[in-house]
């Protein structure tokens, strides 16, 4: 493997090749002839005089190599490491030949050249070891893993014209080639694991489990809502569902750990049911549960083995609420609404407060850190919020009229959470559902 200075130093040892064989190819090439490693348009300019024979070398090209795109570096890895595969490179050259200025025929020199060059190359396909010049010596191009190899190039005549074009000087016959693989080492070291010590628990060796894992394809919210809402039953929708070794996980940002329940037979065949408790019921809803969305996963994990996760769905948890009003507000059309939210609201959830088809956002806090007008006591910082009670979110709503014929016009109120509507629809079931009278603003 080498340093990325790979790349001069194999333009260097390709030119030093062609410089050392070519002149036992043809004598009249061995008084002043030369080879350079510049762009054709600045090639003649760089000797001092520009009249003996010569042969420019000049790297058009380099171009990632695909066979050792994925490969891991060679000697560096073992079996179970892992590390960066190393810049893996083709150098594309063109070669083009100069005659003697002072000749009679100038191209018929320059043909002889490039017939001498293309000879060298045909004999010596690789560019061993022993051709890195001295000055390159150090950047491991001579002891990498795979060798130089130099292999001819066509190139159409449209390639080559615009080639040329690009180059802004006049066309001159040349060669192509290419020299492959250069390979770069990567400054990323490799991992190396530690000894494995057992393969598994109690060094059992690998788990094989019978059967497929669960998949999940939908939940089922009662009465076809949109969203479950504490103390309601959910029905899980998938294959391969049993109760054995299986609980739920119910994950989301909001909280620091998953919710776990323990699932139940569903109504229909193959389906799972879990149970969302109520404050009654699980004392600790306030604080273990968030109103918003979750990811749901079933989990089977058979006792003493690794535990086997199925693919995850959403599941959207609504808050219920109970909201109060002032009494009289302090402008005609405008009503201050408090809302108390279970479960409570995690920090960071945006919150809004529909009140018929209009969005509020939450009022604001004053600033604790902004200091009080002149003349007035500061006043005592609020009291942490209790985790065992609902949260409680104050809104002002403008612009609520009455009915155009000067009767009391309600307005149904709900909140979201995270994108997740509280469900203001009272579920009778001997009557068809109607809006919670509990969940409207009345205007007087």
């Amino acid at each position: 493997m080498s340093r990325s200075s790979a790349i001069a130093a194999t333009t260097e040892a390709l030119a030093a090749l062609l410089r050392s064989r070519i002149p036992a190819y043809d004598d009249a090439l061995a008084a002043g002839f030369s080879v350079t490693t510049r762009p054709p348009d600045t090639a003649r300019k760089s000797l001092a005089a520009n009249t003996k024979s010569q042969l420019n070398v000049f790297l058009y090209q380099t171009q990632a190599n695909a066979a050792w795109r994925n490969l891991d570096p060679p000697n560096q890895v073992r079996p179970g490491e892992s590390g960066i595969p190393p810049l893996a490179l083709t150098l594309h050259y063109m070669l083009t030949a100069y005659g003697d200025d002072n000749g009679f025929d100038d191209e018929a020199m320059s043909h002889r050249v490039l017939g001498a060059a293309m000879s060298v190359l045909h004999d010596n396909p690789l560019i061993r070891s022993d051709s890195i010049p001295n000055e390159f010596f150090d950047t491991g191009l001579a002891f990498q893993f795979d060798r130089l190899r130099i292999t001819p190039i066509v190139l159409p005549m449209d390639e080559m014209s615009k080639l040329w074009t690009a180059l802004q000087t006049n066309y001159r016959v040349s060669a192509g080639y290419e020299v492959s693989v250069v390979l770069i080492d990567s400054k990323t070291p490799p991992r190396s694991a530690l000894p494995v010590l057992k393969r598994g628990k109690l060094d059992r060796g690998p788990e094989v489990i019978a059967g497929a894992l669960p998949a999940l394809e939908s939940l089922r919210y009662p009465r076809s809502q949109q969203a479950a809402q504490l103390g309601e039953d959910i029905a899980i929708v998938g294959t391969h569902l049993s109760l054995a070794d299986t609980t739920v996980r119910l994950t989301t940002p909001r909280l620091d750990t998953p919710i776990v329940l323990t699932p139940t037979l569903g109504d229909r065949p193959g389906e799972l049911k879990i149970h969302v408790p109520t404050l009654a019921e699980d004392a600790t809803v306030m604080s273990t549960w968030a109103a918003g969305l979750y990811t749901l996963a079933v989990v089977v994990q058979p006792q003493d083995m690794r535990a086997r996760v199925s693919n995850e769905i959403p599941f959207a948890l609504a808050p219920s609420i109970a909201i109060t009003t002032l009494p009289a507000p302090a402008v005609p059309g405008t009503v201050k609404i408090t809302a108390m939210s279970t479960p409570r609201i995690a920090a960071g959830q945006r919150v809004l407060l529909i009140v018929g088809d209009q969005q509020v956002e939450q009022d604001e806090l004053p600033n604790p850190g902004t200091p009080p007008p002149a003349n007035v006591p500061a006043a005592d910082p609020p009291p942490p919020a209790d985790a065992t009670k609902p949260s409680e979110m104050h809104f002002t709503v403008d612009g609520l009229t009455k009915n155009t014929d000067g009767t009391p016009r309600s307005y149904t109120v709900r909140l979201r959470v995270d994108g997740i509507d509280s469900i203001p629809v009272k579920f009778d079931p001997s009557a068809p559902p109607t809006f919670d009278p509990q969940q409207q603003v009345k205007v007087q």
